[in-house]
């Protein structure tokens, strides 16, 4: 879509903040009203707005899309849209160990454990460990409660906690972000460590590390969002 519009900004609306352009309020693809309770996230959406080139590109949008995304797609189904990220609950990439390379075992469980180990205090459950990648149960109280973490977030908090849980692999991680356990470079650099430990042995990848900077941008940007609400 084409930039039609001069000015971008933020309206009261229903109790919360609207983004109007040039007067006309911003809706969502759905059609429902863009508005949030956050007077800091409506401000950081209408300034995506105002620094539109010519055309709109989503990608430097990111505000504005995860804000859609709470509206359109969390909202009106909400343990459906929660439902993906709970089921990390089952499989969190913390629980499996490295099951050759010693040294990067050694680096798994100095920065994981204590992870793990929050956890565990924070939602009085255990973890089951293993190594390589064959799957392992979980002991079902532990399921249960962090799944029961992942659904009582709301519609704004889900929808940022599904690209740090995606990206991530880790429940817990995104679960301490979620919380303020951790602060977020060293969540991310916890679920990057295996990808880090790799290159360091073996060299760079120039592939993988273009996923990595996509995933750390859209791991950046959930961050902020939920900074924001």
């Amino acid at each position: 879509m084409k930039r039609f519009w001069k000015d971008a900004a933020v309206v009261e609306e229903d109790g919360g903040w609207g983004i109007a352009l040039d007067g006309r309020p911003v809706r969502t693809p759905q059609r429902a009203a863009l508005a949030v309770a956050s007077l800091a996230l409506a401000e950081a959406i209408a300034a995506e707005w105002y620094n539109v080139d010519d055309t709109i590109d989503p990608a430097a949008m990111p505000m504005t899309g995860l804000t859609n995304a709470a509206i359109d797609l969390a909202a009106p189904d909400l343990a459906a849209f929660s439902a993906p990220v709970a089921a990390y609950a089952e499989s969190d990439l913390f629980c499996y160990r490295d099951a050759r390379d010693g040294v990067l075992q050694a680096e798994q469980a100095a920065v994981w454990n204590p992870l793990l180990s929050w956890a565990e205090e924070r939602y009085g459950i255990e973890f089951a460990l293993t190594q390589g990648v064959l799957p392992i149960d979980q002991p079902e109280a532990t399921v249960a409660a962090l799944q029961d973490a992942v659904l009582v977030q709301d519609q704004w908090r889900i929808t940022a906690l599904t690209p740090l849980v995606t990206i991530g692999g880790s429940l817990v991680a995104g679960l301490a972000l979620i919380e303020g356990a951790y602060a977020a470079g060293a969540l991310w650099d916890a679920v990057s460590l295996d990808d880090l430990y790799q290159e360091r042995r073996w060299g760079a990848d120039a592939e993988a590390q273009k996923a990595r900077t996509s995933n750390k941008r859209d791991w950046d940007n959930a961050t902020r969002f939920l900074s924001l609400l």
